[in-house]
């Protein structure tokens, strides 16, 4: 299972942090971006974020927790993202909004909120590349893990063999040691970690122990 390690919330300034991913073992920066509305934070001036990560060199994982996601897509795209994932419960033309991103080589994902029912991913499995199953209310690091999350994921995971999907399946919420096994366990291909990661100074140590737990 891949590590995608989020810079949200940590013991360093942001760019020590990324920096410290940067030079890492997780296999992916997860840049969580949240434009005040979606969610109540706002972190989001894209020019910023542009500069904050022009210069790394992990694949970045984007998480637009933001209404009219399609709006920023062209300029997040000159950062050359492995992925760029945006909500299913945002206000935004799903179908084009999945077009504009592949029409830029990047991967897309389509993130759901903990009360979203998977069926409504219904049209939409073909054609993505990803699904990020929030385990905790999006817009805040260090919350709980939502263990009925535990049934989607097993869900989903079910649901792309029995179709023959080729979508992964991406975790971000209360992702520890002993939630990151139930996920790798019940299907899940990344985990996304903030606190768990970012409150400790040996940054791979913690990133070691997710990765030794689900070989």
């Amino acid at each position: 299972m891949k590590i995608s390690v989020s810079y949200l919330s940590s013991i360093f300034d942001k760019k020590s942090t990324i920096n410290l991913i940067d030079n890492s073992n997780a296999d992916y920066i997860h840049v969580d971006l949240m434009d005040g509305k979606f969610v109540p934070k706002n972190n989001f001036n894209v020019r910023e974020v542009i500069n904050d990560l022009k210069d790394t060199n992990k694949p970045l994982d984007i998480h637009l927790m933001t209404f009219e996601p399609e709006k920023y897509v062209d300029e997040l795209s000159t950062l050359n993202p492995a992925r760029i994932t945006f909500h299913l419960e945002s206000n935004t033309n799903i179908e084009k909004t999945i077009k504009l991103i592949k029409s830029k080589g990047i991967e897309v994902g389509i993130a759901i909120k903990p009360n979203t029912d998977i069926m409504y991913l219904d049209n939409y499995l073909n054609d993505i590349d990803i699904i990020l199953v929030m385990s905790v209310e999006p817009g805040a690091g260090g919350q709980r893990f939502m263990f009925d999350m535990i049934d989607k994921i097993e869900d989903l995971n079910d649901l792309r063999y029995n179709k023959n999907y080729l979508y992964k399946i991406s975790v971000d919420g209360g992702i520890n040691e002993y939630t990151a096994l139930k996920c790798h366990k019940a299907g899940a291909d990344i985990v996304v970690s903030g606190s768990y990661v970012c409150h400790h100074e040996n940054f791979n140590a913690q990133i070691n122990n997710l990765k030794r737990i689900t070989k």
